[in-house]
C-alpha cells in the first residue's frame, strides 16, 4: 500500500468561510457559529485513490487577519497545493485574492521551482440575492493569474466542495507521479474558462473518502 501525504493551504480573508469549508470537506458538518481562526488550524482528510494507494491531505486553515501575514512564510513551507477562498457577497474579499496569491507565490514554490498549484473558490453562491461578484469576474481573474481552475461553491449547501477538492487532488497527484515526471490534469478537467467540470463519475482515479 502506497501512502502519500500532501500539505494543502486554505487561505483568504477572514469570514469568507475557510474554516467551515474545511469542516464540511473533512466531516460533512456545517455550523453558523465558527470562531475566527487564530493563526492556523489543522485538519486531516484521508482518501483512497485505489486498492494500492492512500492519500492523506493535511489541510492548513490559515487565519485571514492582517496580523498573521508576517507568519505565512512559516505556514506555507513544504506545501503541495493551495486553495484561495473568497465570498461572492463581499467585493473586498474578491479584491484581496491577488494579495493572497502574490504572497503565496513570493514565499513558496514546488521543488522544481514552479508555482504551487492554486485553486480559486467562490463561496456563498447560495446567497444569489446578495451577490456582488460575477462569474465573468472570477473567470477573468483565474485565467489571468495562474490559477489551475475555479469553481463557485456553497459550504452551507455542500455544493461543489468534494468535486473541487477532487480536482485539486488529481492535479497534485499528476505533479507527484512515481516516475517523478510532472503532469497536469487542469486542461482536461476544466472548460474553456478554467471552470472545474470534474464530477465524481468522471474522476480519473475514482478517489473516494475513507469512512
Amino acid at each position: 500500500m502506497i501512502e502519500r501525504l500532501f500539505k494543502v493551504l486554505i487561505i483568504g480573508d477572514g469570514t469568507v468561510g475557510k474554516t467551515s469549508f474545511v469542516e464540511r470537506y473533512v466531516s460533512n458538518r456545517f455550523r453558523d457559529d465558527y470562531k475566527t481562526t487564530i493563526g492556523v488550524d489543522f485538519a486531516l482528510k484521508v482518501l483512497n485513490v485505489n486498492d494500492d494507494e492512500t492519500v492523506r491531505l493535511q489541510l492548513w486553515d490559515i487565519g485571514g487577519q492582517e496580523r498573521y501575514t508576517s507568519l505565512t512564510r512559516v505556514y506555507y513551507k513544504d506545501a503541495s497545493a493551495c486553495v484561495i477562498i473568497f465570498d461572492v457577497t463581499t467585493r473586498k474579499t474578491f479584491n484581496s485574492v491577488m494579495k493572497w496569491k502574490n504572497d503565496l507565490d513570493s514565499k513558496v514554490s514546488l521543488k522544481d521551482g514552479s508555482p504551487l498549484p492554486c485553486l480559486l473558490l467562490a463561496n456563498k453562491c447560495d446567497l444569489a440575492q446578495h451577490r456582488v461578484v460575477s462569474s465573468h469576474d472570477i473567470q477573468e481573474l483565474s485565467q489571468n493569474n495562474g490559477f489551475i481552475g475555479w469553481s463557485e461553491i456553497s459550504v452551507k449547501e455542500c455544493s461543489n466542495i468534494s468535486e473541487s477538492m477532487m480536482f485539486l487532488v488529481e492535479e497534485i497527484l499528476a505533479r507527484n507521479t512515481l516516475t517523478g515526471q510532472p503532469g497536469s490534469v487542469a486542461d482536461e478537467l476544466t472548460d474553456s474558462t478554467g471552470r472545474i467540470t470534474l464530477t465524481p463519475n468522471t474522476s480519473k482515479s475514482s478517489i473516494f473518502c475513507c469512512t
